[in-house]
């Protein structure tokens, strides 16, 4: 007879079997559903509390660790500075989102100005609508000030996107570590600010989740919302587009196929109404803002300045950060990440160094790239807990610092 104290599933298996596999001599091996129910009975029980923690509650507990040490440096840093945390989590953007979600497109002038210092009529429409909308509806249903609307919509946006990013690689640990580093990525101060990064980045989380799991109307639902919230979504219609084609063999898969472009093209079809020209939206993006895709030369000229001359403490670390996303992307490829993932990195990528425009915002416009991250969360899930809690408190440290030191000590828009 086997021995009456408990073990380990393996080990209760290993006790019945010889070295070569076969019965151990005077043993007879149960079979069938006597195997089955030894086992079982044998494998140890994790309490449901413990279950919940590990696998319910474990993102949202490591995205929130990370984003609280941040607000406690922004909290430290801007009593230095004499201002106030929720005036600092509205700045800039946020205070175009919030006129927005209060006013609508209003054509009266905002005492707001753009980059360019102008206002026009059209100045508002370089600002997609769902964010905003978000902020709106929140507000009226809770009869809340709408700066704590839109820090609270961030909150839970980002929450949203932690489970979707967990999702994504096949090891939960490594989910786990990604959704760390993306809480703590250099500009990711604006996952708590009223800016559109959360949004964003719960929405391409999930449209990514459905294209591996071929969850079509998932991904084009999310890709369609995406579509309202940044340009940024032109990256994952063509994923979802590229996918379908791929792997899509329903007539479902096609019409999602046909969903997921509606709500890029439905506000940029606005806009080109309003202002009168099919290219409306960008021509008012490069008058306020200068922003326009010039491959890479406005980068590179500011490659070019910092790396000659004496540049600020903010003017490196962009530099560093968009050298940084190009080498994940390289690393990405050569780990022969999924093509999805590697493909929505490489897109952000490339739009944001592609473009010109405020080149202070750069890192503020690669914190949706958290699939970029994934190779190095794989890298770290290999070390020991302590080396891996130490990373992650040190990116979280210096996250925190540079996004309050953007939002404090730096007096131009991130």
């Amino acid at each position: 007879m086997p021995p009456k104290n408990r073990v380990q599933p393996a080990g209760r298996l290993a006790a019945y079997l010889s070295p070569n596999g076969a019965p151990t001599g005077g043993v007879r091996l149960p079979i069938g559903r006597q195997l089955t129910t030894e086992l079982l009975d044998a494998a140890p029980t994790t309490p449901p509390v413990e279950r919940l923690t590990r696998h319910v509650l474990a993102p949202a507990g490591v995205y929130l660790a990370v984003r609280v040490v941040g607000l406690a440096i922004l909290g430290v840093l801007a009593a230095v500075h004499d201002k106030s945390l929720v005036d600092v989590l509205k700045a800039w953007d946020g205070d175009w989102y919030l006129s927005i979600a209060r006013d609508g497109y209003a054509t009266s002038d905002f005492g707001m100005v753009d980059a360019a210092g102008h206002f026009t009529p059209n100045t508002t429409l370089a600002f997609f609508p769902g964010y905003p909308l978000v902020i709106a509806m929140l507000g009226r249903l809770t009869n809340t000030a709408l700066p704590l609307v839109g820090v609270a919509a961030s909150l839970i946006a980002g929450l949203f996107a932690a489970y979707g990013i967990v999702r994504l690689p096949k090891d939960r640990r490594v989910g786990l570590i990604t959704v760390a580093l993306f809480a703590a990525t250099p500009m990711a101060v604006t996952l708590s600010m009223v800016y559109s990064e959360a949004l964003f980045s719960a929405l391409a989380a999930w449209a990514l989740v459905g294209v591996m799991e071929r969850r079509w109307w998932l991904a084009a639902s999310c890709c369609a919302a995406a579509g309202l919230v940044r340009p940024s979504a032109g990256v994952l219609i063509i994923i979802v587009v590229v996918a379908v084609i791929i792997y899509g063999q329903s007539a479902k898969a096609w019409l999602a196929a046909a969903v997921c472009p509606l709500g890029l093209v439905a506000f940029l079809a606005w806009v080109a109404d309003r202002t009168g020209s099919l290219t409306g939206w960008f021509e008012v993006q490069k008058a306020g803002w200068g922003t326009a895709f010039d491959f890479g030369a406005n980068t590179l000229d500011f490659f070019r300045y910092v790396l000659t001359g004496d540049a600020s403490v903010m003017e490196t670390t962009n530099v560093l950060v968009i050298l940084g996303a190009l080498v994940l992307c390289v690393l990405g490829v050569l780990r022969k990440q999924p093509w999805p993932l590697i493909a929505y990195g490489i897109g952000l990528v490339v739009m944001t160094a592609g473009s010109s425009g405020v080149t202070y915002s750069k890192m503020r416009l690669l914190v949706p790239a958290f699939t970029l991250l994934i190779p190095v969360a794989v890298g770290l899930a290999k070390r020991r807990n302590t080396t891996v809690l130490t990373v992650l408190g040190a990116c979280a440290l210096v996250s925190g610092w540079i996004g309050a030191y953007a939002l404090t000590g730096w007096h131009y828009a991130i």
